[in-house]
């Protein structure tokens, strides 16, 4: 892990290999600020027209490497666009120092002074310091930095930023796992020791418990597969705490889609099926390395969606945790089985708040895209989860429920539909929080978060690396965090 270094005084005079400056745009080449000072009298006051000259005027995000001029310990400057200096804002900072920490890997150490929150510019490097270690055997490339130094940040704000980004890192380690070697009981083991190298309670159900608990979906789902269902349960309790949150997390280690099968193109992807479950443990560890008065119980249901003689069917009619029946019209649709029996159990605890995450439907990325999470529930959360999704960099949009969906989430034969009737597609990201919201009491404060496409990203971007994205758990942090103040 980097190593983050609290640091003063003038970036030109630290001892580094790279020393990154932020620049603003501006009309013909970029604006010089006043934390860049130093590092520009090192170029005779001419780096802004020798970045201008290498294309790089300011905008955001932008990088220009450039050899360090005499005067300087380093051996390289890092130019990064920080945008139009009144559109400042911690997102931006972040992007800044992750693009700048993720061009510096193979380098030992990278000092950093940018305008605005030094606490934004180190998460961002925290978080653009990632990297999966991979199974190729010849090693995995460069190595990022050993160390960062961020001028102006605080030892408490380096703190916090290495929690998050030690609990972002567990969260796509888990996420990129491969599929043979992260199957429900291997996940449930990792999970417990995580959680226990946390301070946390663990509770781990197999299937004998999960049976005799009459947990009705998750049995389903995880019974076409060799590699048997788990329910795992956290809880951290500080003392004094005045709130409860509720996480629930969809944790399907691989889904082939069970006899409804998936179609072979990108079902590779389907390892990642387990990102809420992932996203919602990373949260309650870091709630707990970061000592957040509030208390908090986690439940993620694990289990793997395969075809076999044992696999559930279009047409069973299955009982939930909590005695509601639900027609199956779509073995594909398996997520939302796991997650009724986990809400379910979440409830006996009666938290003031509940919020389920999951990878839930291929609909959310075809409305909302790869990068905005999908957002259903009570208005006062899913307002309150886009907010803080905006602030911590990632956003969420809130989703009605129209009377005519709701409608068609109707059985005939069971309590609820597992999908709409006839497998419309009508609203089918909605279909999924709808059918969610029949397990969930309405005086209840709880949120839905699809996060079918921003688990995910296909290119690196900002602090962002190709492949698990570690969303939204920053935001479930920023969320713990209200609830304890």
């Amino acid at each position: 892990m980097t190593d983050l270094i609290s640091a003063s005084g003038d970036l030109a005079a630290a001892e580094a290999a790279v020393l990154v400056v932020g620049v603003f745009s501006g009309e013909d080449a970029p604006e010089i600020p006043e934390s860049a000072a130093g590092v520009d009298a090192a170029f005779g006051g001419r780096l802004a027209r020798q970045l201008a000259d290498l294309g790089n005027t300011g905008g955001a995000s932008s990088l220009t490497r450039l050899p360090a001029p005499e005067g300087l310990a380093a051996g390289l400057v890092y130019a990064v666009g920080l945008g139009d200096a009144e559109d400042l804002d911690d997102e931006t900072l972040r992007r800044a120092a992750g693009t700048a920490v993720r061009a510096a890997f193979g380098k030992d150490s990278v000092a950093i002074a940018f305008e605005g929150d030094p606490g934004a510019t180190a998460v961002g490097a925290a978080l653009g310091a990632y990297r999966f270690e991979g199974y190729k055997t010849d090693g995995g490339g460069d190595e990022p930095p050993a160390a960062v130094s961020v001028y102006g940040a605080t030892e408490e704000a380096l703190r916090k930023a290495a929690v998050l980004a030690e609990s972002v890192a567990l969260v796509k380690d888990w996420a990129d796992a491969p599929a043979n070697l992260l199957r429900p009981p291997t996940f449930a083991a990792e999970i417990r020791q995580a959680a226990l190298d946390a301070g946390l309670e663990v509770e781990v159900l197999d299937a004998e418990a999960l049976s005799a608990g009459g947990y009705g979906g998750v049995l389903a789902v995880g019974g076409g597969s060799a590699a048997e269902p788990r329910l795992v349960r956290l809880s951290y309790r500080p003392e004094g705490a005045a709130k409860h949150v509720a996480l629930v997390g969809k944790g399907i280690t691989f889904d082939s889609g069970g006899i409804n099968v998936k179609p072979g193109a990108g079902m590779w992807d389907m390892k990642g099926d387990m990102a809420g479950a992932a996203a919602v443990v990373g949260a309650t560890v870091a709630a707990a390395k970061l000592g957040l008065n509030v208390a908090v119980t986690c439940t993620v249901a694990l289990a793997e969606n395969m075809l076999s003689g044992s696999s559930y069917r279009p047409s069973d009619v299955l009982t939930i945790r909590n005695g509601m029946t639900v027609e199956i019209l779509n073995t594909d649709a398996e997520g939302r089985l796991v997650l009724a029996d986990a809400i379910s159990r979440a409830l006996e605890d009666e938290p003031d708040a509940l919020y389920d995450v999951a990878t839930l439907t291929g609909g959310q990325v075809i409305a909302l895209g790869k990068r905005t999470m999908g957002l259903m529930g009570t208005d006062a959360e899913t307002e309150r989860l886009r907010r803080l999704g905006e602030e911590t960099g990632e956003p969420g949009w809130a989703m009605p429920f129209p009377e005519d969906l709701v409608k068609l989430m109707e059985s005939s034969i069971a309590d609820v539909s597992q999908c709409a009737t006839g497998l419309k597609r009508d609203g089918h990201m909605i279909q999924g929080g709808i059918f969610l919201s029949k397990f969930v009491p309405e005086d209840l404060p709880w949120a839905h978060l699809d996060i079918a496409g921003p688990a995910d990203s296909d290119s690196a971007y900002g602090y962002i690396s190709k492949g698990a994205t570690g969303r939204p758990l920053r935001t479930l942090v920023a969320l713990l965090e209200e609830f304890a103040a």
